[in-house]
């Protein structure tokens, strides 16, 4: 598939000497969803303003559609729309008005039979006539996702937009990008809850300190960083593993009834069967067995752990 948004080179220095995105290049495909990762400060919010021309970039190119978002801006910012992690609405604006004005900001026609199925698909078509003051954080958060839905942009940004919302928003979100996805919509998608990436990215990107890690599908990341951890429960407790077993790297359990064996898949040979025998010849004897796969979130976690 085609590149629909192109980072290339992308530097953000602030007035102070802080170099918040330090040379960052990315191609996102259309139609593709991806997730962005990083700890607070790593630059993702920046990335985002940025792309999105709420921040000017100190240097480097950006273009979205072949639109290039300084020197083309209007195209360019009229295939973006951007659910924000911030609730800034007009507080005593209707709802429908909101939203049809945040429409006509693109110069799209009047189309209250679009914007009426919007707002039926975000639970908001019962209170479309209300104030916005009068509506719950859950629903302000909804309204601010039929805005950046109004003009029906080709590219989609969502900068943590379930924190700190109920659960049904967050189901009715993942819908609502699930059709998007379907329509070709391409997704841009930052969020704390990283098994909400696991479950919907197609790649993952790491930031961090302002710079890109990685940028990998999803799943050929989880199968080449991630381990699978062998967790064997024993009879009787032990008090220390038995010199035989030193060149396994096992983890004894707190309460000395259960040992820890790390391996990877994708390895070839796990040792496991060796493991198995090599215990029992130690006058261990095993009570169950449990493998564990290592998860998008243990995987992030490690890129971005600090060194001690």
């Amino acid at each position: 598939m085609p590149a629909i948004l192109t980072i290339h080179d992308l530097v953000k220095t602030y007035s102070d000497g802080f170099e918040a995105l330090k040379s960052v290049s990315l191609d996102i495909e259309q139609g593709e969803i991806i997730a962005l990762l990083g700890p607070n400060g790593a630059g993702k919010t920046t990335l985002i303003s940025t792309v999105c021309g709420i921040t000017t970039p100190t240097s480097g190119t950006v273009t979205v559609g072949g639109h290039d978002i300084i020197t083309d801006y209007r195209q360019a910012r009229a295939m973006i729309g951007l659910v924000p992690q911030e609730i800034n609405l007009e507080p005593f604006e209707k709802v429908i008005n909101t939203v049809r004005f945040s429409r006509g900001l693109f110069g799209k026609p009047a189309n209250d039979a679009y914007l009426d199925d919007l707002l039926g698909q975000l639970s908001l078509a019962d209170k479309k006539d209300r104030k916005i003051v009068t509506l719950s954080g859950g629903m302000k958060r909804r309204v601010l996702i039929a805005k950046a839905l109004s003009h029906e942009p080709s590219v989609l940004f969502l900068d943590e937009p379930t924190a700190g919302v109920d659960v049904e928003l967050r189901r009715d979100m993942w819908q609502i990008v699930e059709r998007l996805r379907s329509e070709g919509t391409t997704i841009i998608l930052t969020t704390h809850y990283i098994e909400e990436a696991e479950a919907i990215a197609d790649r993952v990107a790491v930031i961090n300190k302002g710079q890109i890690m990685l940028v990998e599908r999803k799943d050929d990341l989880i199968t080449r960083m991630g381990q699978k951890e062998l967790r064997i429960e024993l009879h009787e407790a032990i008090t220390d593993l038995p010199p035989a077993l030193a060149g396994y790297n096992l983890q004894l359990g707190p309460d000395g009834q259960s040992v820890v064996y790390h391996y990877d898949t994708a390895g070839g040979r796990t040792g496991i069967t060796r493991l198995l025998n090599d215990l029992s010849a130690a006058g261990l004897h095993l009570r169950d067995i449990e493998t564990k796969q290592s998860s998008l979130e243990d995987i992030f976690v490690g890129l971005v752990k600090e060194p001690s």
